[in-house]
């Protein structure tokens, strides 16, 4: 696959377009984070589908209002990817939503991945990565609609079987199909650094990766690091203050900035439309400030108070985006 900066064309829940109309670009959220067996089966916590998917077009029409033009939905299997329900809210909203391809997990695999492939309990050919370069080559579970990033995750358990065996796929599968990696991260184990090896073990390009979570640190001396070996930093979760707090995301970030990194920087909020996982009384209590609009109501403006310029800011928001998304690739 051979991508360009001139005329590249970027997929999306709707269909491909170019790099140009990417606009300003939220680099990880979600439409729904859920557990889909737990969801099947009882049905309550999640209630009525259309609702869901309504619920979900009117906070993104609420955000293309705002100035934001296209959503990168991090959801993958792991996490309640759900294709259909994804182009149903890309069909009753003008922002672009990229949809992901990968496996999300901390641990093991599911169990009728974990039983087949190198190193299982049957052993056999790998056969993930074909999955994924499916879903980006082809589509999405017949949908038509294809993925343009691959997704990833390494927490606190470390670099387990199961997590280095989606590693590795999916770098086998970005080296394929030339798009773009975004991770999760557990940032206080410097797990960022431990993908980056493997990827680069897989032979990937650094400079095609995001280190996702990267804002949950504010050890520049870590974050430099990351930097250094080529890759974009994610500073993706403005306004989950449970994990580090809002002062020192912004503090971090002005430094950086400051060191003039921010052609190496991304912005986000790892925020959902719905999220089946959280415990929404304590997030209202200890991240009441946590949502879709964080960057631009309250980040932003203390950015150009303590000095990053409009420029550094169109940067991390419109112009790394579409680089990362756009530029040559083979």
């Amino acid at each position: 696959m051979s991508l360009t900066d001139n005329g590249a064309s970027v997929e999306t829940a709707r269909g491909p377009i170019s790099g140009a109309a990417l606009g300003r670009t939220l680099m990880h959220e979600h439409l729904f984070v859920l557990s889909t067996e737990v969801t099947e089966n009882w049905p309550e916590s999640w209630g009525d589908d259309d609702e869901r998917v309504q619920s979900a077009a009117a906070q993104l029409n609420e955000l293309k209002a705002s100035g934001y033009d296209t959503f990168v939905d991090c959801s993958v299997a792991g996490l309640g990817r759900n294709v259909e329900r994804q182009r149903r809210v890309a069909e009753l909203t003008n922002m672009n939503i990229i949809v992901a391809t990968g496996l999300y997990t901390y641990r093991d695999l599911p169990f009728q991945l974990e039983g087949r492939g190198p190193g299982s309990t049957y052993g056999g050919p790998e056969f993930l990565d074909k999955l994924f370069i499916r879903d980006i080559e082809v589509g999405i579970a017949g949908s038509g609609v294809r993925a343009a990033i691959l997704k990833c995750a390494i927490d606190e358990p470390g670099l387990t079987p199961g997590v280095e065996r989606v590693l590795r796929t999916v770098a086998r599968a970005q080296r394929e199909t030339g798009v773009p990696i975004t991770t999760h991260t557990h940032a206080a184990a410097e797990g960022g650094l431990e993908q980056q090896r493997v990827f680069a073990e897989e032979g990937v390009d650094l400079g095609d990766v995001i280190i996702g979570h990267s804002g949950d640190s504010d050890d520049l001396d870590y974050l430099m690091r990351l930097i250094d070996k080529g890759s974009y930093l994610g500073l993706d979760r403005f306004g989950f203050d449970v994990m580090l707090s809002h002062d020192r995301r912004i503090a971090t970030l002005v430094a950086l900035c400051e060191r003039g990194l921010e052609e190496r920087i991304v912005l986000s909020h790892d925020y959902s439309c719905h999220n089946e996982w959280l415990d929404h009384s304590y997030i209202a209590e200890h991240a009441p400030r946590w949502s879709f609009f964080h960057i631009e109501r309250d980040v932003l403006p203390e950015l150009r108070d303590r000095g990053v310029r409009e420029r550094q800011i169109e940067t991390m928001l419109v112009d790394n985006p579409r680089r990362i998304f756009t530029q040559a690739r083979s």
